[in-house]
């Protein structure tokens, strides 16, 4: 499905960018012919008369509002503070003791080996198969016999 879609999409591009190759020759063609008639005079527009508006009325003055006198009340006076404060009596702590709880034994740590075990050797030769080696002599008998070929 991913290689329909993408073959869709570049025959697509191949498509547009042909078809515009076409348009363009088509436009520069049209563009050199010599004998093609003259373009037909454009009407000529009447120019608009401007609107004439009447002058905007004057603003009429507003009457101010006369308020009425705030009453002569006096706001009445904060109490005095006194410059040093009471200082607030705590109860007395209670004298009792504690009782100290035992300390928990922790669990023993586990001892870490410090002798670190050997990596077990891979083996880097591949064991060699019977039916392996004698299809290899075949092949390499064949070979031989092709290089001889080549070279007479």
């Amino acid at each position: 499905m991913a290689l329909y879609s993408h073959s869709s999409v570049l025959a697509l591009i191949v498509f547009l960018s042909l078809t515009s190759v076409h348009m363009s020759f088509a436009a520069r063609q049209l563009l050199q012919i010599a004998g093609s008639p003259p373009l037909p005079t454009l009407p000529i527009i009447p120019a608009i008369p401007k609107a004439t508006l009447p002058p905007l009325p004057a603003i009429p003055t507003l009457p101010t509002a006369v308020l009425p006198p705030l009453p002569a009340t006096s706001l009445p006076t904060l109490p005095t503070i006194p410059a040093t404060l009471p200082m607030p009596t705590l109860p007395p702590l209670p004298s009792t003791q504690i009782p100290s709880l035992p300390n928990p034994t922790l669990p023993t740590m586990p001892t870490i080996p410090t002798i670190i075990p050997s990596i077990p050797s891979i083996p880097t030769t591949l064991p060699n198969i019977p039916e392996m080696q004698k299809n290899m002599s075949t092949k390499s008998e064949f070979i031989k016999k092709q290089t001889q070929i080549c070279v007479y």
